[in-house]
This record gives structure tokens, sequence and C-alpha cells, in this order.
């Protein structure tokens, strides 16, 4: 059967592509050379003249096409030098070596944490998500609805929620507390009481030629010095000191850096190769005072940090601290990273949204249930924005908005170009505490 072409770019047509679409294996999506390289869009999918704060890669190549010469060059640069030499990868159960990793490197990459059949329901959630944002029409000759805020080819499941996250999606509830993945989190927080935020996680599709700049996922606002402090005493227990205030300031130092206020595990749906756009992690970042470097004045050591190796079913823990970010998928492949995103025990609440259907949550482990009860919405009620899922901000304000009523609002934020990777935001304002 031959396939039904685009009358205008002679590819197969949007519905061809997507028929019996996965996020691992070669695909037909992506790859728009309507797209230029850079183009970010507003929150109504306008393509911005200037964003404050925005990011763009100043050495991408000119045009966004496999064949062309530039993506040639670069692929060829890749092959030859991507990834961190000597990557550590542990098995689930290296608990110890993995939490000293962690909190050597900002990150480490546990190989396995997924079964099969894990695997294989995080794989179709996400082939599940990302189709219904590509099936959306693209704009002015553009093949897909780009993300407000966000560089082309890349989008955040979290962020395209209008909830703010995928907490109301089995598949990403059924990844809370896995064998694999709960002790390490129990010994790198020292406890069995942290908590959930929320969990969503980023994708890039073939044709994601830019590098999107290094930021973290959160400022550490260094408060709570006494709440850190008994955090790392699980850790240190012979520490002799009964107040922050009393400790030498190194100390005081040690005891920030040791105690992260959040983790967040990023799930790899395929092998990160060289190729695919591998998540890219600067070691030791996760303590670092000052901020990252721009795009233009990152070293190409920095561009090269990749966790190139890292199999398909790896979890990734990450300290949101770290210094990260994507880098160009110049294959046919999907990259997808989902996650879940953790909480330290001393910001329990802080911010949290009730994004998660109380009978999704009665259907949890008790651990799990713990651990998300900042999260659950209350009985019978539905979360609101949850399962509306659209790339523009202002369409997911909208929908947030008609679910909620007059129970709550929801602000567009920019957020700050060191962190959260500068994109446009909708925050859910119903329970901020």
């Amino acid at each position: 059967m031959n396939a039904t072409r685009d009358p205008v770019s002679g590819r197969p047509t949007k519905e061809e592509e997507l028929e019996g679409f996965r996020v691992f294996g070669d695909t037909l999506v992506g790859w728009d050379a309507a797209v230029p390289p850079n183009e970010v869009v507003d929150e109504d999918g306008a393509p911005m003249q200037s964003m404050v704060g925005r990011a763009p890669d100043p050495r991408c190549p000119s045009r966004r096409a496999i064949d062309d010469p530039e993506v040639q060059a670069l692929r060829r640069h890749l092959k030859a030098n991507n990834g961190i030499r000597g990557l550590e990868i542990c098995t689930a159960d290296e608990v110890e070596r993995a939490t000293r990793i962690f909190r050597r490197d900002g990150f480490v990459v546990v190989r396995d944490a997924l079964d099969a059949a894990h695997l294989a329901l995080f794989r179709e959630g996400c082939a599940r998500v990302l189709k219904e944002i590509l099936a959306m029409p693209g704009r002015d000759g553009r093949r897909y609805l780009a993300e407000s805020g966000r560089l082309p080819h890349r989008y955040c499941y979290g962020t395209t929620s209008a909830s703010r996250q995928m907490m109301h999606d089995l598949a990403w509830a059924s990844m809370i507390d896995l064998p694999t993945t709960t002790p390490i989190l129990k010994a790198i927080f020292a406890s069995a009481d942290y908590g959930v935020w929320g969990g969503g996680g980023d994708l890039s599709l073939p044709g994601a030629i830019e590098y999107q700049h290094l930021h973290t996922d959160g400022i550490d606002e260094q408060r709570d010095g006494e709440g850190r402090l008994a955090a790392y005493r699980r850790q240190e227990p012979e520490l002799d000191a009964e107040r922050f205030g009393d400790l030498p300031f190194r100390t005081q130092r040690l005891v920030m850096d040791r105690t992260s206020p959040g983790v967040t595990i990023n799930f790899a749906m395929t092998d990160l190769t060289w190729e695919n756009g591998p998540i890219r992690e600067i070691p030791g970042t996760h303590t670092a005072t000052s901020p990252p470097p721009k795009p233009e004045d990152e070293p190409e050591w920095m561009r090269l940090s990749t966790l190139v190796g890292a199999p398909a079913g790896s979890a990734i823990f990450r300290d949101v601290r770290a210094w990260h970010g994507a880098t160009p998928n110049l294959s046919r492949e999907v990259r997808a990273l989902p996650s879940i995103e953790y909480s330290a025990p001393s910001r329990h609440g802080h911010h949290f949204q009730k994004t998660m259907p109380h009978e999704l949550w009665q259907s949890l482990s008790p651990h799990a249930q713990h651990i998300t009860r900042f999260i659950k919405q209350e009985p019978g009620l539905w979360p609101h924005g949850a399962g509306i899922t659209t790339p523009l901000a202002n369409g997911r304000r909208a929908a947030f908005e008609r679910s909620a009523g007059k129970a709550g609002n929801a602000n567009l934020v920019r957020t700050d170009p060191s962190s959260a990777g500068t994109v446009v935001r909708v925050f859910n304002h119903e329970t901020d505490r």
C-alpha cells in the first residue's frame, strides 16, 4: 500500500506518520525544515521576536534537515566525541554506591530500574500523550504545534498538561514507588518521609538541532538550617552539634550541599546514544554557587557531557540543583525521558498542587500513598485541568480556569533562565501553601 503524501511537503500525511506511533525505534515524525533554528513561540503560538531570558543556541546548524551539510558535520563530531567518558552505571541493588555517586556528582544512572511490564506501560503512556500533541495542526506551514517558550521539536509532558503535572495518568503514577528506586531515594534523603511534587519529563523529536541551555530545576534557597541539619545528621549521626548556627561556616555549607531539596528521576524510554539527544549533566554542579554559563560561553566539554550509554529502562536520579540540558536529536527516534519529581521532607506541602485523583491515589501502595498525600485531590473531585493537553500556555490556562471555576486560578510564569529551562509555565494557585 502506498503512503498518502502531503501535497505541500511531499512527506507522508500526519495521519500516516502517527499510525502505530512509538517513542522508541525509528519514526516518521520530526525533521520539519519549515521551522527556523531557535524559533520560540509565545503563549498563543506566534513566533516571538524577543523574550526575557531567551537562550538560543548560537552554534546550531542553519537548517533543520538531516542531509544538511552542517547537520552532517555535527553528526560526525558527536559520533566521535559525545558522552561522559567512564560513565558509572549502577544496578538497583547497589544502593550505597548509587547514593555515593549521586552526592558526589549530583546525578546517578541506575540500569534496569523498569522491568519489561513497567517499561511497556510507560512507553505506551508517553506515546499516547505525545501523539495527541503531534496530531494538532501546526501554523504557517509548520508541521507541528510548538510548545510556548520551548525550543523547536521539544516538549514537556508536565508543562503541556493543564494541571501542570501527569499525576492523573496511571503510566506515571505506577512509577512512584518501585522496588528498584525507592531504596535509593530513602538513602539519598536519609528518610522514608520525602514527598512527591509531581511528574512530567521532557522529550525531543528527531530534528531538534539546538542545544538547550544549561539550567537547574530549582533554586536552593538554603533556608531551614535546623531542618537541613537534622537531615544531614541522619547521614552523619556522629556530628556533634545541636544547632545549625553553632556550626562553622564550612560545615554549614557541607550540610546544605549534602541535603538536596529535591530529586527528579527520569526514566529512559530508549537507549541514550550519541545521536538521539541524550541529556547532559555537569558533574558536581549541584553544589555550585554561580549560575550556569550562557550558551555562547559554554565550553565544548560541557556540550559533550552527556549520558550516552544509559540503556532503556534506566532511572536517572538527578539533584534538582545540578546543571543539565537537552542536546540535539539528530536521529530518527524520539528521545523521551518521563519523570517523577520528589521533594525533601523539609519541603512538605510547600507549593504542592492537588493533581492526583483520589481514586487513583487509593490504588497505590501504602508508601506511595504516604508520599503523595499532599498532591491527592479530595474524593469525588477531579483535579483541575488534568487530562487536558496542549502546547500553548494560554490554552492550558483557559482549560484550567474552565475546570476550576471559582475554586482557583492559574498564572503564567516565564521561568528564570538559570532555572527550569526558561519556558512559559502555567502554575495552579488553588492550593498554594
